[in-house]
């Protein structure tokens, strides 16, 4: 959203057109004539208290804005006008096709926000007509407080002002209205019910055309598909509740509560998963309260010529919904809501990261090849801001050589480090420098930033105290020592295989992690969130590794669906030049064929998850992937040599069908299920045809390296049934700590196995290609759905 001066000649015809429609009647301009309105704009632009702006949505001329000088208006006399007010006036252009929900709210806080950029600016003040109660009613969601009726020469006027405090503490909260709400709250408790009861911990029954859930206190009904993998799409509009026969309100919270005991949560930490559940409707109410950029947008954008920078980045925040899997995925437990509004990745806003020096008696830098700690910070801060640092070093007399500088996430700085580590400061140990000079944008893990201001930088990734999605969100020092090491040693690996290098498969190496130990919770406190409060990352940017007519974008686009509905990976398929099959082997080759030759060839398993992978598109497609994230979630599991460094990523799992759930779990249950039921449910392609395509991918590795059969035979990825590994379930268990990172393969949950899609004769057996195939068709409910509710697992 851009707002720019007025141009009367190129801006004449368009405002009139607005000016002049029905709906704009309050501007009383019904009967302008292109000449009325070029003088009234021209008058406008001459004044020295009077200016008018053109305001674009994605470059689309969308609204006018006025601005006055109060002291001379027909205000002037009014006792309530004071120095330091702003007069605004603001019209949205009438809409060409249906309105855009949320459009309007979102030109007034742009408006008001560019109006209080003047720090001279106390107040705005707006006269609407008393008649137009539509923009009243935005008025006051925006802050604006309305004094009383007064008469002006062509109307009686509501006077409002809003002052600065005003209109940022309504923006806090103005996405949360009962609209937003109620359809946040179907669309989360839809999908709550969907994968509770594909992790079997629910068992809906038929119940006329639809199904059925009872809870001890409340009867859901709803409509619902069923796809391979026992994988549920529920209609949230068809979503209904009754309470003793009476119909009353969707509330994702009632739903989870009254379901607590049968999902096994326990009491002491109900109310921690009830307040992500909280977060995470805020996060969607706010969404649907800004407009988003279409799927066909992104997909256009994708395949533009625009810089493609700007166009990762732009994909990046729109994304709306979070992890796929986990029902509460945006919890971010201890952000308020102006933090939420400055570092959720969603916002998209600029963030520059606070740094401190840290005495590098008590803390670690580690570097991976190529990298020295010189090199490292003159190529992510610049000799500028270098000096700097030293010359507020030896400002308090102090060495900077006996320092480390370290970034902080700026909310990490003044709610924790600041306080929590007070002690750490006034010893000189921990030193704040400020912020650095570049505008990062987080990412989709939130604690990742994308380097705006200088893409080729590196990403940085901080520790942040935040309880989001099973765990807070630090970052040990210990942990991270090794980082650089196994980030070199796996690169080498992929790099040096001929597979891989043919796939265009390669990692973005983690190059250089630092930490702070010198605190009292590393000298007296076992292992905990308080050691992983101060440590940070970098990692390389995908921007390097982009060619020409190449895009980004995080994998996890895939399952994107904006607004209206539309998937994204159904508009890029449209627009790409191959067919829907096609695209989807495509894909599936970059993505994958390499994960299955990593486990078959090394016993090497990634976590490859939407927000762990970037795709590299040409035309749309994916023709090859960038893993990330590599020092925290990778793992050995076999007897391949390692170096002692790298060590620490050898797990011990010697059951070759439960290494095969790197696959079976983390790809096929954990992102393919979701995608294949997105094509199918768009009519682009029916799943069966979707996983035959993914088998003969997985068999066409085995054909192509007659070398690794042994292996392949071993993990048998084509086995009839596999171990289904339950994320939700883990969260409940233990909402603040899902999993020992140290120790994964022993914290997982199973619940009986899983269909392999790769196998079922309905996907691979004589039916040909293109031939129908209706998974609707296949009666009840399996076996495993039968299973008690209340099964521990």
């Amino acid at each position: 959203m851009t707002i720019e001066p007025i141009d009367v000649e190129r801006d004449a015809a368009t405002v009139h057109a607005w000016v002049t429609h029905p709906r704009s009647h309050f501007w009383m301009m019904q009967e302008a004539g292109l000449d009325d309105v070029r003088a009234e704009l021209s008058e406008i632009t001459a004044s020295a208290h009077h200016d008018a702006f053109l305001g674009r949505v994605h470059g689309v001329p969308t609204f006018l804005v006025e601005t006055y000088d109060p002291a001379h208006s027909p205000l002037a006399e009014l006792p309530e006008v004071r120095a330091g007010d702003l007069g605004m006036h603001v019209l949205v252009a009438p809409p060409e096709g249906p309105a855009v929900p949320g459009l309007t709210s979102e030109v007034f806080r742009a408006v008001l926000a560019r109006c209080f950029a003047d720090p001279a600016v106390r107040r705005v003040v707006v006269e609407p007509d008393v008649r137009n109660a539509a923009v009243r009613r935005k008025n006051v969601a925006a802050g604006f407080v309305e004094l009383r009726e007064v008469p002006l020469p062509e109307k009686t006027a509501m006077l409002s002002v809003c002052e600065r405090a005003d209109f940022e503490r309504a923006a806090q909260t103005d996405h949360l209205t009962p609209e937003r709400l109620e359809r946040a709250q179907r669309h989360l408790a839809a999908k709550a019910i969907g994968e509770y009861t594909h992790e079997r911990l629910l068992a809906p029954v038929p119940d006329g055309d639809g199904w059925l859930l009872e809870t001890p206190t409340s009867r859901y009904t709803f409509t619902a598909r069923r796809h391979l993998l026992e994988h549920w799409v529920l209609d949230p509009a068809s979503l209904r509740r009754t309470v003793a026969g009476e119909q009353v309100a969707v509330d994702a919270q009632d739903l989870v509560a009254e379901l607590a005991p049968v999902l096994g949560i326990p009491d002491s930490l109900l109310p921690v998963y009830l307040e992500e559940i909280a977060s995470t409707l805020a996060s969607a109410a706010w969404k649907l309260a800004r407009p988003r950029p279409s799927s066909a947008h992104l997909a256009a954008a994708l395949l533009g010529e625009g810089d493609p920078a700007e166009t990762y980045q732009l994909l990046e925040g729109s994304m709306t919904e979070g992890h796929p899997a986990f029902v509460a995925n945006n919890g971010r437990i201890g952000f308020g809501a102006d933090d939420y509004a400055a570092y959720a990745p969603e916002t998209s806003a600029p963030v520059r990261l606070e740094w401190v020096a840290v005495r590098r008696t008590v803390a670690d830098l580690a570097v991976g090849d190529g990298v020295t700690e010189d090199s490292l910070y003159e190529a992510e801060l610049g000799e500028r801001t270098l000096a700097r640092f030293r010359r507020r070093l030896e400002a308090l007399g102090l060495d900077p050589a006996g320092y480390l500088f370290v970034p902080v996430h700026p909310w990490q700085w003044t709610d924790k480090l600041a306080v929590t580590f007070a002690p750490d400061v006034a010893r000189r140990d921990l030193v704040h420098l400020g912020a650095g000079e570049d505008e990062f944008r987080a990412q989709q893990s939130i604690r990742t930033f994308f380097n705006a201001t200088r893409p080729g930088r590196h990403y940085v990734k901080t520790a942040l105290s935040i309880q989001n999605m099973g765990f807070m969100r630090g970052l040990s020092p210990a942990y991270m020592r090794a980082t650089p090491a196994i980030n070199d040693w796996v690169a080498d690996v992929v790099r040096q295989d001929p597979e891989l290098r043919e796939r265009g498969f390669d990692v973005l190496r983690e190059v250089a992690a630092a930490g702070y130990t010198g605190d009292a919770f590393h000298r007296h406190t076992a292992r905990g969130p308080h050691q992983k409060m101060l440590a940070a990352l970098w990692r390389e940017s995908p921007l390097t590794r982009v060619g020409p007519g190449e895009r980004l974008a995080t994998m996890a686009s895939l399952l994107h669906r904006d607004s209206g509905g539309a998937a994204l990976v159904t508009a890029l398929i449209d627009a790409s030049p191959l067919g829907p099959g096609e695209w989807v082997r495509t894909y599936l080759c970059a993505y994958l064929r390499p994960l299955v030759h990593c486990l078959l060839a090394y016993d090497l398993a990634f976590m490859p998850h939407g927000e762990n992978l970037i795709l590299v598109l040409r035309d749309g497609v994916p023709v090859r992937v960038l893993m990330k994230d590599v020092g925290e979630e990778v793992a050995v599991m076999g007897d391949l040599p390692l170096p002692p460094e790298v060590e620490r990523i050898r797990a011990e799992v010697p059951d070759h069908g439960t290494r095969a759930l790197a696959i079976h779990t983390d790809v096929f249950d954990g992102f393919l299920r979701y995608l294949a039921a997105i094509l199918d449910e768009d009519g682009v392609l029916e799943e069966g045809d979707f996983w035959r395509i993914a088998g003969d991918v997985v068999e066409e590795h085995r054909v192509d390296h007659p070398e690794l059969t042994d292996a392949a035979s071993r993990y048998d990825l084509l086995r009839p049934t596999f171990r289904h590994s339950c994320l939700n379930r883990l969260q409940l268990r233990n909402t603040l700590e899902m999993v020992d990172i140290t120790d994964q393969a022993s914290s997982l949950m199973y619940a009986g196995t899983l269909e392999n899609p790769l196998a079922s004769e309905r996907c691979r057996g004589d039916r040909g290609p293109g031939a129908p195939y209706d998974h609707r068709a296949s009666g009840g409910q399996t076996a495993g759905h039968q299973i008690s509710a209340a099964h521990s697992g």
